[in-house]
C-alpha cells in the first residue's frame, strides 16, 4: 500500500477544500450571480472528489483486488474489504455522480446543487478522510 502517495493525495484535497473554503460566495444570491465564481466552485469540486477517486484506485491496487470494471465496482470492493463503510460507499457513489455531470455535462448543472455541496456537504471529504486513515492504522 503506498501510504505516501494517499497522504499526498489528502494534502492535495485539503489544499482544494481550502481555497474553496477562501472563495465561496457567502449566499447562494451572490454565487448564482456570478460565473467566474460558480466555475471556480465547481472546478474546485471536481478536482478534490478526482483526488477522492485517485485514493481509492491507490488503494484497490494496492490491496490486489484485480481491476474494477467501473468506478462504483471500486467502492464496492472497497466496502467489501472494510476500507470503507456502507454510509461512505454511498457518497462516493454520489460524488462520482456529480462530478461526472461537472465533466461531461450528462445533465444541467445545477447551481442550487453546487451551492448546497459546498455549503452543507464538505464534511463527506472528512468523513472519507477519517475512514481511509483508520483502515491505514490498522494495516
Amino acid at each position: 500500500m503506498d501510504e505516501k502517495r494517499i497522504l499526498s493525495k489528502f494534502k492535495e484535497l485539503e489544499n482544494y477544500l481550502d481555497e474553496l473554503e477562501n472563495i465561496k460566495p457567502i449566499d447562494y444570491e451572490v454565487y448564482e450571480k456570478s460565473i467566474k465564481d460558480r466555475r471556480a466552485c465547481e472546478r474546485l469540486l471536481q478536482i478534490s472528489i478526482e483526488s477522492i477517486l485517485d485514493i481509492c484506485n491507490i488503494i484497490i491496487s494496492g490491496l490486489k483486488t484485480g481491476i474494477p470494471s467501473d468506478e462504483d465496482e471500486v467502492f464496492d470492493k472497497l466496502h467489501s474489504k472494510k476500507v470503507i463503510s456502507s454510509e461512505i460507499k454511498l457518497i462516493l457513489k454520489e460524488m462520482k455522480g456529480f462530478r461526472n455531470i461537472l465533466v461531461h455535462k450528462y445533465g444541467i448543472v445545477d447551481n442550487e446543487k453546487v451551492f448546497e455541496i459546498f455549503s452543507d456537504r464538505l464534511t463527506d471529504f472528512e468523513k472519507f478522510k477519517e475512514e481511509i486513515l483508520k483502515f491505514l492504522k490498522k494495516k
